[in-house]
């Protein structure tokens, strides 16, 4: 994986992981960590994070399309 960007995206897919983070903990993490790369951008226009109001607290959580981008990734990774 020689995209930078797509690394980061890795990473922001598994730190969101399987149980979802709050919007502004997501925003406040990475666009604090990578400001002058997309990385959050890229991921929501990639379709790979949604975003869904719960309870009255906007959340966002890894679609199926992310998970298989994680998959591929670290399978590619492995070998």
């Amino acid at each position: 994986m020689s995209d930078p960007v797509d690394s980061l995206i890795l990473d922001l897919l598994e730190w969101v992981g399987p149980g979802g983070r709050t919007y502004a903990d997501v925003i406040d993490a990475w666009r604090t960590s990578c400001p002058r790369l997309p990385v959050w951008e890229e991921a929501s226009d990639r379709g790979f994070v949604e975003r869904r109001r719960r309870e009255g607290i906007e959340t966002i959580s890894v679609t199926p399309e992310g998970w298989e981008f994680v998959a591929k990734r670290r399978c590619s990774t492995a070998e």
